[in-house]
């Protein structure tokens, strides 16, 4: 009979009375400041200061309108038992939860409401906010922080000025504040560009001379404009198929003059500084990957009176080098353009147009509506020839010069020489154009592809011939540096990182412009430039194909704001501010650091409180620390965006002496995801999964059979199941159980409701341990337990906090059912369960199940909190194995099984293995060809 038409008893632990220990808990932890994480100084203070502290981090979460489902708190609840079992072995535990608040969505709803982006975020906050309350993450509330807040992107403004007023010392792998780079000018200890005195030079030039050292500077350069958004958007956030990310927009490559931050400079350190991180290696491999570290050469090529650089990382092949192709956008596509056709063009070069110049126009449109990873990965090469021709400096031979959109400007020069012998894209493209191919790599015996990009002697190759490719590359770079020609250099993929928007909901820029329109960066006194109230929160959209129109973001109507006069040193002058805004990357690159100091109005962090939370450890095995939070976790998607733009973010920090960490994040982890099954019925429409019965290993909604698929969770499939609903049906603690008990924390699942019900009994069998659920009294004795149930209890007890502390949450799980299950055994249908045994299950149920843990706990007598310990030490006397199992392998099948001493030599474990009845059976009389005795593990026997 079900719990629904059975009488309940007054005290079962079912969904009702698990909510209201849940809510009581949680009051009683907020009242009382249980997670309270004090600081060295300042007003979050305390003494005495535990020296040994954990600071652990959940990837910023963004709070939707759409609120949560069950798969969104899964790493949370990873993160919350980490945390919690680390505060009862007795260390000081940061944890908290703040919001990534500005972005796109909000001012999208914003558009189409006309409410204030705040309203909207503010209120998606505290839905956010109850739902994970509910959940009991134990979050030192205090510490709580949101991008949107003023006094939280003052400090991001401030980052901004300091990044900006510093610029990046090659010989010294470092940046500088930009004052000591004027210092030098001004000494004469650094030459100008033009190598004049720097007094000879005017202010305007001595500004110029500057601003392009500056970390941040503004750039005329290709960027992606969507104009169905009226903005522009990072590399990173074009899908494959050249659309924007949210909005599904078009996107087009087109030049302007934008804010750019010079993460180009870190590159090496960038790189190089992954060895020292507790990462995966899937996330090292994409950053590495999307840094792009290439070694070769720099070549020159003369096409006419201009010079075009070219960068090889195979400078060995350049005599097989028989076209240049440029990328559509390269800059001296215009100047390099002939006027008319040569009598001779092929006419598949022109793409049928009537002069170069429109076969440009019309090849750069086609072009700039693809994303870069289309015009990487398309196989239908396509191109125009520009009526030029270039030279080739190792043997003065006359080349074609073509665009095409295979050849990237964010890779490399925006140039390469095409050598089609060696390299199948532009085997591909010779091929359709009709080009020549010249091996200059001898193909190993029995090649019978296309391009060769193996290893072989080079062939002709005039002066390289009969080289390795080792060995030509070193003798060609030589060559070329002695005549002029090029030289050995290194290249990266990674770009200067994009750092403005055309939007409304964003930090604004902490600059304002002059009356000749150059950047003023304002002193610390005028922050927080804080965001002006608008009638029109839209920027100026445009048809979403209409790749010719321009930005005219929303703060530019904001006239009394834009036009500003300020006293900046030099008495009252008109300034007008800057009308983008930073993206929604900015707030997330620092907010590790606020959470350390989130009251602090006289700094960003102080010093003190940074050093103790995220310094540097001592050196361990030669391999210096690089600081950091000790654990972030979030999901792998943020590889090469988040994550490498707060890396750069903390170095530029650590550079200045702001901070003691030259990493931001010491350790990371990337959860899976919860998946879920969805329907559709005949019509291929979903319908509601919670109504889809299944009968016969079929489907049926309302009687009508729907097809089961596999997918990600959400509304448009009609298959979200929220945690508030499983809390409701269950309890708090079940859903945390069942999410941690699904699997490994770092591997996707699926979602299936009808499985929350084992956890839901495990926990009523562990409540029925210690409460009557009739009378709700304790349940507990002082009996003394058993050998055997003192060795199930620390064998549980090792291997849980061997589980907890490795992230091993699901077997942790299974141990303590393990455990349960051997108490309910033995002591269910008694008087009670000892105290011994009872109070170590509960102490490690804690950090899974913290109310139902926290309500045992203090029904069992205790006035204190279990937060903060003490959690269960195992009694090593009784881990100690008194016999072994050995399974028993015929011809390598099991046959049997023998249990034997702990201590038994092979003799005796071969001798009892061949006295077992089975084993008997099978040698009918006769002698084993061969016993092998595995100790601790295994007997095989062959006969």
């Amino acid at each position: 009979m079900s719990e629904a038409t059975e009488e309940i008893p007054g005290h079962r632990y079912n969904a009702d009375l698990a909510g209201r220990i849940e809510l009581r808990w949680q009051n009683y932890w907020a009242d009382h400041g249980t997670y309270h994480a004090p600081n060295p100084v300042g007003p979050l203070a305390e003494t005495p200061l535990p020296s040994d502290k954990l600071f652990v981090q959940d990837m910023f979460p963004y709070p939707s309108g759409a609120g949560l489902h069950v798969g969104h708190p899964l790493g949370f609840i990873g993160t919350d038992v980490y945390a919690r079992y680390h505060r009862m072995i007795g260390r000081n535990v940061l944890h908290t939860m703040g919001f990534d608040a500005f972005g796109l969505p909000a001012e999208q709803y914003a558009v189409q409401t006309g409410q204030h982006p705040r309203k909207t975020t503010e209120e998606n906050i505290e839905t956010y906010l109850r739902q994970i309350r509910r959940l009991g993450l134990g979050h030192d509330e205090r510490r709580r922080i949101a991008t949107i807040d003023p006094e939280y992107y003052k400090w991001t403004q401030w980052i901004f000025l300091q990044i900006y007023n510093a610029w990046y010392d090659e010989e010294q792998a470092k940046a500088r504040p930009i004052a000591e780079l004027e210092a030098e000018f001004a000494a004469g200890e650094r030459p100008t560009p033009d190598g004049r005195a720097w007094g000879e030079l005017s202010s305007s030039e001595q500004r110029e001379v500057i601003d392009s050292h500056r970390l941040v500077y503004i750039s005329e350069a290709p960027v992606n404009w969507a104009p169905g958004l009226g903005t522009v958007v990072a590399n990173e956030e074009v899908t494959a198929e050249g659309r924007t990310d949210r909005g599904n927009f078009p996107v087009f490559r087109k030049n302007l003059r934008q804010w750019m931050m010079r993460i180009t400079a870190y590159a090496d350190r960038l790189l190089d500084d992954l060895e020292l991180l507790d990462w995966p290696e899937k996330v090292k491999t994409m950053q590495r990957n999307w840094i792009g570290r290439s070694r070769g050469a720099q070549v020159t090529f003369a096409v006419g009176e201009e010079r075009v650089e070219v960068f090889t990382t195979r400078p060995d092949t350049l005599f097989g080098a028989t076209y240049l192709v440029l990328a559509p956008e390269h800059p001296l596509v215009d100047k390099l353009t002939a006027a008319s056709w040569p009598s001779d063009v092929d006419e598949a070069w022109t793409g049928g147009a009537a002069t170069p110049a429109e076969a440009v126009k019309a090849y750069r449109l086609a072009a700039s509506r693809k994303s870069e990873l289309d015009r990487q990965e398309s196989k239908e090469k396509t191109g125009v020839f520009i009526g030029a021709t270039a030279v080739n400096p190792v043997n003065g031979k006359e080349i074609p010069v073509f665009i095409a959109d295979y050849v990237l400007m964010g890779y490399g020069t925006g140039a390469i020489m095409a050598v089609p012998g060696q390299d199948q894209r532009d085997w591909d493209f010779a091929e359709k154009f009709g080009l020549e191919i010249i091996r200059t790599v001898q193909p190993s015996e029995g090649f019978d592809g296309e391009a060769y990009t193996g290893a072989g002697p080079a062939i002709n190759s005039g002066f390289l011939d009969g080289m390795d490719v080792d060995e030509a590359k070193k003798a060609i770079i030589e060559w070329l540096e002695e005549h002029g020609h090029g030289k050995g250099t290194t290249q990266y993929k990674l770009r200067d990182w994009l750092f403005a928007r055309q939007r409304y909901w964003g930090e604004p820029f902490p600059i304002v412009y002059d009356s000749d329109g150059r950047p003023i960066p304002l002193p610390e006194s005028e922050l927080p430039v804080v965001l002006p109230d608008v009638d029109d929160y839209s920027p100026q959209t445009f048809d979403p194909e209409d790749a010719d129109s321009e930005p005219s973001p929303p703060l530019a109507k904001a006239t009394d704001w834009v036009n500003v006069t300020l006293d900046l040193g030099d008495g009252p002058k008109q300034y007008r501010r800057d009308t983008n805004v930073m993206p929604q990357w900015a707030g997330s690159c620092w907010y590790q650091l606020r959470y350390v100091d989130p009251t602090n109005s006289e700094a960003f962090v102080d010093p003190e409180n940074e050093q103790y939370w995220m310094g540097p450890r001592p050196a361990e095995h030669g391999v210096a620390d690089p600081g950091g939070l000790d654990l972030y976790v979030g999901g792998v998607e943020h590889a090469v965006l988040h994550l490498l733009y707060a890396r750069f973010w903390q170095k530029v920090l650590y550079d200045l002496g702001h901070v003691s960490a030259k990493e931001p994040y010491r350790r990371l982890f990337n959860q899976g995801y919860i998946q879920a099954y969805a329907y559709t019925d005949s019509r291929g429409v979903y319908v509601p999964a919670e109504e889809v019965e299944e009968k016969d290993g079929k489907f049926f909604f309302h009687g009508q059979e729907v097809k089961q698929e596999y997918g990600k969770m959400g509304k448009s499939l009609k298959n979200v199941v929220t945690p508030d609903q499983m809390a409701a049906d269950y309890g708090a603690d079940t859903f945390r159980f069942y999410e941690m008990a699904m699997g490994p924390l770092d591997v996707s699942r699926p979602w299936a409701t009808k499985d929350v019900v084992g956890a839901h009994r495990f926990l009523q069998r562990l409540w029925r341990l210690v409460v009557d659920e009739q009378t709700g009294e304790l349940r507990v004795t002082s009996a003394e337990p058993t050998a055997e149930d003192r060795k199930q209890l620390h064998r549980a007890i090792a291997g849980v906090r061997e589980d907890y502390a490795e992230m091993r949450f699901n077997t942790a799980g299974a141990k303590l059912i393990e455990l349960n299950n051997h108490l309910t055994k033995v002591y269910g249908a008694t008087e009670g369960t000892p105290r011994e045994l009872v109070e170590p299950l509960v102490l490690m149920l804690a950090p899974l199940c913290p109310h139902i843990a926290e309500e045992l706990w203090h029904r069992l007598g205790h006035t204190d909190t279990l937060v903060h310990g003490p959690f269960p030490v195992a009694d090593e006397r009784y881990l100690i194995e008194d016999t072994v199992e050995y399974p028993i392998q015929v011809n390598g099948k099991v046959r049997a099984r023998i249990t034997v001493a702990a201590d038994a030599d092979k003799d005796a474990v071969q001798a009892a293995a061949l006295a077992e009845e089975k084993i008997q059976a099978l040698l009918n009389g006769g002698e084993p060809r061969k016993v092998i005795v595995v100790p601790g593990r295994l007997v095989n026997v062959v006969l």
